[in-house]
C-alpha cells in the first residue's frame, strides 16, 4: 500500500528542500530507498524517464535496468537495479514498486556474467517456445545488471 503525505508535510518539506521530490523504491523483499531527490531516472518500457519535482502524474511499467536518484545533498547518484515493476509519479512523490531490486553496490558482476552465458546457451539449445522466452527474459535481466555495474564504475571513475 502506498502512503501519501499530507499537504502540510509536503509544504514543510518543500520549504526546507525546495526543488525536491520524495522517492520510495520498494521490492517484495524490502524498502531500498526512501528520501528526497532532485531528479530520478527510471527505465520505462518506452525508454528512460527523467522525473523532476512537480512532474505530471503518471503510472507506467518499468523494464529491467538502473534507477538513478540524484540526492540534493550528494554529488554521486544513488543507483538501484530493478528487474521490472511499476512506477507511479505524483507531483511531490515518486514510488517505484520493483519485482526485484538490488542496490548498485550489491550487484555481483561474476554472477551476472554467468547468468548471461547460461541464458545465451539456453537460447542456442532451446527445446520449446517457453524455454526460449524464459531464456530471453533472463538474458535481458543479466545484460541490464551488467549495464548497471558499468554505470557504477563510471561514477566511481574506474
Amino acid at each position: 500500500m502506498v502512503m501519501t503525505e499530507s499537504v502540510d508535510a509536503v509544504s514543510a518539506r518543500e520549504a526546507l528542500f525546495p526543488g525536491t521530490v520524495h522517492v520510495d523504491v520498494v521490492s517484495a523483499e524490502e524498502a531500498l530507498f526512501s528520501g528526497l531527490a532532485e531528479m530520478v531516472v527510471v527505465p520505462g518500457e518506452m525508454g528512460e524517464l527523467g522525473i523532476y519535482p512537480r512532474h505530471t502524474p503518471l503510472m507506467t511499467r518499468i523494464k529491467p535496468g538502473s534507477v538513478r536518484i540524484k540526492r540534493p545533498d550528494q554529488e554521486q547518484e544513488v543507483l538501484i537495479y530493478v528487474s521490472g515493476g511499476m512506477l507511479e509519479v505524483q507531483p511531490s512523490v515518486v514510488t517505484i514498486l520493483a519485482d526485484t531490486a538490488i542496490r548498485g553496490a550489491d550487484l555481483d558482476e561474476s554472477r551476472a556474467l554467468e547468468a548471461k552465458r547460461a541464458a545465451e546457451e539456453a537460447i542456442k539449445n532451446r527445446t520449446s517456445v517457453i524455454d526460449y522466452a524464459q531464456a530471453q527474459a533472463e538474458l535481458i535481466e543479466a545484460i541490464a545488471q551488467l549495464r548497471a555495474i558499468q554505470q557504477l564504475r563510471k561514477q566511481a571513475g574506474h
